[in-house]
Parts: C-alpha cells; sequence; structure tokens
C-alpha cells in the first residue's frame, strides 16, 4: 500500500513516521519547506506539493477544511492527480457540510473518499495509539484496515462521508465543556480546602470522572507543562464549526452556545497559540484561594 502524507505537522508527520515503521511505503509532503526538512531528518521520504506521487492512499492532515478543500481540488488537485480507485482520507478536523461536498466530488471522480479525525494528540500519532471515527463506505475502510490497524488504538465507524467529522465535532464540544466544568470543581474544592489532586482522585472513582479529570488534569493542567500539542486555537475553530453545525440542523438552544462564548471570552490572555488546556489551568488560578483566603 503506498501512501502519501499531505500535511506534516505533529500530528502528520507522526503518523507518516508510524506508517513507515509498520512498514507500509510513505512519502510525505508540506507546503512548507522547514516542515519536509524536519520529516526528511527523520528519515522519511519527502515531495513537494507539485511532485506527489502515484498512491492508493492520500492522508490529509490539515488545519482547516478550506486547506483540504485546496488539496483535493486545486493545489496541487487531488481530483485530477490520484488514480482511479485510490482512497482520500481526511485526517483533518473538518466542517461536516465541506467533507460530504468534497466526497460527493471525489466519489464522481472515481476515487473513494473516508473521513477519518483523530483523537489522542502528536503522542497518540507517534505511538500508533490514535482513536479514529470514521465516515464513509465500509468497503473503503476494509480496504484500508491495515492501515488503520497500524496508525489506532482504535477505530470506529459512525456512517457515511462527514459522520466522522459531526461525531468528531460532538466529541471536541464534550471536551472544552469538561475543561470548564472541572476547573470549576476542583477550584470549588480547593475554596473548600481540599487538595486539587485529591479532588481529582475522589472524581475519577465516580461518574463525574471525565477522560479530562483522568488524563488532561494530571498529564497536563496540575503538573504546568501545557504541552500536548493542540492549540487553544484550534479547539476554538472546532467549537465554532460544531455551533454552525448545530445551527444548520435547527438544534434548540442548549450549552453549546455558552461554552463557545466562554472559549472566545479572554483573546488576550488565553491566545490561539495557547495550549488547550491553559483553559482550565487559568480558571483553576483565578479561583483558587490564596493562604490569605484558604479556609
Amino acid at each position: 500500500m503506498r501512501i502519501c502524507v499531505i500535511g506534516l505537522g505533529q500530528m502528520g508527520g507522526n503518523m507518516a513516521l508510524t506508517l513507515q515503521a509498520a512498514g507500509f511505503d510513505v512519502a510525505g509532503s508540506d507546503l512548507f519547506e522547514s516542515a519536509r526538512q524536519r520529516l526528511a531528518k527523520r528519515g522519511l521520504p519527502v515531495i513537494a506539493p507539485d511532485e506527489l506521487p502515484p498512491s492508493d492512499v492520500y492522508l490529509l492532515s490539515l488545519p482547516t477544511s478550506a486547506q483540504v478543500r485546496e488539496v483535493v481540488e486545486t493545489s496541487p488537485g487531488l481530483l485530477g492527480l490520484a488514480p482511479k480507485g485510490s482512497v482520500i482520507v481526511d485526517t483533518s478536523t473538518s466542517d461536516p457540510v465541506i467533507s460530504r461536498e468534497l466526497a460527493a466530488k471525489v466519489q464522481a471522480a472515481g476515487l473513494e473518499w473516508l473521513d477519518a479525525p483523530v483523537s489522542g494528540g502528536p503522542k497518540g500519532a507517534a505511538t500508533g495509539k490514535l482513536g479514529m471515527l470514521l465516515g464513509g463506505e465500509a468497503a473503503t475502510i476494509e480496504c484500508l484496515a491495515p492501515m488503520l490497524e497500524a496508525m489506532s488504538a482504535r477505530y470506529t465507524h459512525v456512517g457515511g462521508p462527514g459522520s466522522g467529522h459531526v461525531v468528531k465535532l460532538a466529541n471536541n464540544y464534550l471536551c472544552a465543556a469538561h475543561l470548564l466544568t472541572t476547573a470549576e470543581a476542583v477550584a470549588m474544592a480547593a475554596r473548600a480546602g481540599v487538595d486539587p489532586a485529591a479532588c481529582l482522585a475522589g472524581l475519577n472513582s465516580g461518574s463525574g470522572r471525565s477522560a479530562v479529570s483522568e488524563v488532561n488534569f494530571p498529564e497536563w493542567i496540575l503538573s504546568g507543562r501545557f504541552d500536548s500539542g493542540f492549540t487553544t486555537g484550534l479547539m476554538r475553530k472546532d467549537l465554532r464549526l460544531a455551533r454552525d453545525a448545530a445551527k444548520r440542523l435547527d438544534m434548540p438552544p442548549g450549552l453549546l452556545d455558552a461554552v463557545v462564548e466562554a472559549w472566545h471570552a479572554d483573546p488576550e490572555h488565553l491566545a490561539d497559540g495557547d495550549d488547550f488546556n491553559r483553559i482550565a489551568g487559568a480558571l483553576l488560578a483565578a479561583a483558587t484561594p490564596t493562604e490569605e483566603t484558604a479556609p
């Protein structure tokens, strides 16, 4: 299976190296020469965007739907470049409306489409332990099973084209909400004199636990590391996509709008380039009592 990975950031680069280590014929491409050079130094064959080789799979790892559309339609234009029967796999967190539009064009051109947004961060990409949400045809997934198994700890087929991106937006909405609510809960306990680590241990033994309380808080927030590899700007973008999707579906008002507003409320002190876990760190620091105010 010949795989061309387009987008060699922290996620795409690590996915490419993981697939190469698993024995696949992998080449990588990125608009930025610096990214290509960084991966070339780690032993990955790299090519310029205008020199993509014929491949069985084109694996996209890009920031937004706009870049996905550009790669598919115009630069380099996979619709005209990719061999018939090859598969375009979009691992980005994309707008499901655009994904479904592109999927129709891809299939009309004699190609196959799979949206496959991932979770697990750069570490999951580097170790082949990602979670993947798949939107596409079952036959396409069956053909790509060896590649998917090499990349992920678990992959879940959730429906047709675009469905993977719908569920990914739902997942990221919950993650964003959990960061806010868990920070508030831990801060409340801290004001009552409970150590944050002890509070988390209690939460994680009960029904209030989540991946945020079990992983994010000890790994990146209480440790003060804030180096998960996922930025506040990307989470803000995903939340806007989730809000837009809900509006298009005529969803009744709910908590989503409040979560979106909270994530956009402090752009000066929480920059788009900051690690996304910093929103919980900031809330916890603001609400945690000092020695003078502690009970």
